[in-house]
């Protein structure tokens, strides 16, 4: 199983993700979401992995979000399009393996993906 992680180092949930892994003796690769932005294409992958809508996965409390995007009504294509121009309000972390995904939050989340 190959495993990837969509992370931001400063991100403490992000951090801890790794730890769960490393503690399960687990291969992965880190892609930094900010310095390695996910294509539009990628982006729609990891929504299917996750069985989740572009809004699901929005981090409502960045300052980007509050001053451009609360209390917008965005189509999910929309969504799609504002995580790629803003990819800091993709929440973190998503642990990625083969066709399925979760996000980190909690950090338990991940636990299930590697059984």
């Amino acid at each position: 199983m190959k495993l990837t992680v969509l992370h931001n180092p400063r991100c403490r949930k992000s951090r801890e993700a790794l730890s769960i892994l490393e503690a399960a003796d687990k291969q992965y690769d880190i892609r930094e979401y900010l310095k390695n932005p996910l294509s539009k294409d990628e982006l729609i992958v990891v929504l299917k992995k996750l069985n989740l809508r572009p809004i699901d996965i929005v981090r409502r409390g960045e300052k980007v979000f509050k001053e451009q995007f609360k209390g917008k009504d965005l189509t999910d294509e929309q969504w799609v399009d504002v995580l790629i121009k803003y990819p800091i309000l993709i929440e973190r972390p998503i642990v990625i393996a083969d066709e399925q995904a979760v996000v980190g939050r909690p950090s338990e989340k991940i636990k299930p993906l590697l059984a």
